[in-house]
C-alpha cells in the first residue's frame, strides 16, 4: 500500500535556521492524486524533495506504507535510491547522450530486469504515452510535450506505488499543459499510484487533483478536495490566492469606506452577517450579479450597489466586467454575452451563500 504520512516535519536552512517547512502533518491515502499549491517560497518543494529523500528533515518523520523513511527523533534516514519513488524534475533530467529507449530503460537495468521482460515494458508504456515512434531519438530531438512523456514513462516503467510530479507542466506551452494534464489524469487513472504534483498553478491544482494542500510561508493552510479550497477557503490567504481573477476583499477597519465598502456592509446586515468579529468579507468575480438599473431582478434585492461600466473583455466562453463604485474598482464575471456599453450605470448584488467572512486573524467564519 502507498499510504503516505507526513508528521511533523520540519525543515531548516542555514545559521539563522529559516524554517521552510514547520509543522506540517499529512495524511496522503493510497491511490490519491494530491497536489501542494502555493506561492513560490512556500516551501512545497521542499516537501517533495523531503519525501524523495534528496532534503533530510530537520524534525518529523515520513512513513510510506509500512515503512519509515525519515524519522529525526529515532535516527532513521532512506537514502533517496533505496526508497523506490518515482520523481520526474521540472526539467525532466533525461540522459542526453542516451535514446529514448534507454532513458526508459534505466530503472528497468537498476532493478536487473531481464532484456527480454524490459523491451516488452518499454514498447507498451512507450505505446501507452504515444511516443513509440520516438524510442530511437535522443531527446534533444524531441519537443517539449515529448520529453515529458518519456519522463514520465521511465517512471511509469518501474511501476512505483508513489510518483512524485515537481511543476513538470511549467516548461510547456498553454496547449500542450492542457494535453499533459488530461494524460496525466489518465495514468493516475491508469496506474491507480498516489500522486504527489507540486505546482503554483491553481487551475493545474483544481483540474487534477483529489485533494489540495495549500501552503504559505512553510505552514499548510488548508487540505481539502478542489471544490472546499475553492467554495469554502479556510482563511483569507487561501481565498485571495485561488481564483482565476482575485477575489474582491472589503477591509472593515478602514477608516473612509467606499461605495463598495458600503454595499459590502449593508449586505452582510441584510444577511444577519454584520457583527464585531467579522473584520473582512469577500465576494467572487463570478458571484456578483449584475443588471441595469431599472431591472426588476435588481429592484426586487434588499442590498444593491451601483457601479459604473469600464470595459468588458471577452475571454471566450465568458466575460470579464470591469467596474468602478467610486474609487473601488472590482470585477464580475458575466457567463452569456451582456450586452453593456462602457459608460453605464449599473445595479449589482450577491446571494448570501456565495460570501466569504473572516475574523481579525483571517480565519474563516461560517456563513449560513
Amino acid at each position: 500500500m502507498a499510504h503516505v504520512s507526513i508528521r511533523n516535519l520540519e525543515k531548516s536552512f542555514g545559521r539563522g535556521g529559516f524554517k521552510a517547512v514547520e509543522d506540517l502533518n499529512l495524511e496522503i491515502h493510497d491511490g490519491e492524486f494530491l497536489c501542494l499549491l502555493g506561492p513560490s517560497g512556500c516551501g512545497k518543494t521542499t516537501t517533495l524533495r523531503m519525501i524523495a529523500g534528496l532534503e533530510n528533515p530537520t524534525a518529523g518523520q515520513i512513513v510510506v506504507g509500512q515503512t519509515m523513511f525519515d524519522s529525526v527523533e529515532e535516527g532513521v534516514f532512506v537514502p533517496s535510491e533505496r526508497r523506490e519513488l518515482g520523481f520526474v524534475f521540472q526539467n525532466y533530467a533525461l540522459w542526453p547522450h542516451m535514446s529514448v529507449a534507454r532513458n526508459i530503460e534505466f530503472g528497468l537495468n537498476l532493478r536487473k530486469v531481464s532484456g527480454a521482460e524490459s523491451r516488452q515494458t518499454i514498447q507498451r508504456v512507450a505505446e501507452k504515452l504515444g511516443i513509440a515512434g520516438y524510442l530511437s531519438r535522443l531527446p534533444s530531438e524531441l519537443s517539449g510535450g515529448q520529453q515529458q512523456r518519456v519522463a514520465l514513462a521511465r517512471i511509469l516503467a518501474v511501476e512505483p506505488e508513489v510518483i512524485l510530479l515537481d511543476e513538470p507542466l511549467s516548461n510547456l506551452d498553454a496547449k500542450l499543459r492542457l494535453e499533459m494534464r488530461a494524460e496525466l489524469k489518465r495514468i493516475h487513472h491508469d496506474a491507480k499510484a498516489t500522486i504527489i504534483f507540486v505546482t503554483h498553478d491553481q487551475w493545474e491544482a483544481m483540474t487534477l487533483a483529489t485533494n489540495i494542500a495549500v501552503m504559505n510561508s512553510g505552514h499548510l493552510q488548508q487540505l481539502g478536495s478542489p471544490d472546499d479550497i475553492y467554495e469554502r477557503p479556510a482563511n483569507r490567504f487561501v481565498a485571495e490566492f485561488v481564483g482565476n481573477l482575485p477575489i474582491n476583499i472589503v477591509e472593515f477597519d478602514e477608516p473612509d469606506p467606499d461605495p463598495f465598502d458600503n454595499w459590502m456592509a449593508e449586505t452582510l446586515k441584510v444577511h444577519g452577517l454584520a457583527n464585531g468579529i467579522v473584520k473582512s468579507a469577500g465576494i467572487r468575480p463570478e458571484n456578483i450579479r449584475i443588471a441595469r438599473k431599472d431591472d426588476p431582478d435588481a429592484r426586487q434585492q434588499a442590498a444593491v450597489g451601483q457601479a459604473r461600466l469600464v470595459d468588458v473583455v471577452p475571454t471566450g466562453g465568458s466575460w470579464i466586467l470591469e467596474l468602478n463604485a467610486g474609487p473601488r474598482q472590482f470585477f464580475a464575471i458575466a457567463g452569456d454575452q451582456p450586452g453593456l456599453e462602457p459608460g453605464e450605470l449599473l445595479s449589482f448584488w450577491a446571494e448570501q451563500r456565495h460570501l466569504h467572512v473572516f475574523d481579525a486573524n483571517g480565519s474563516r467564519i461560517p456563513v449560513g
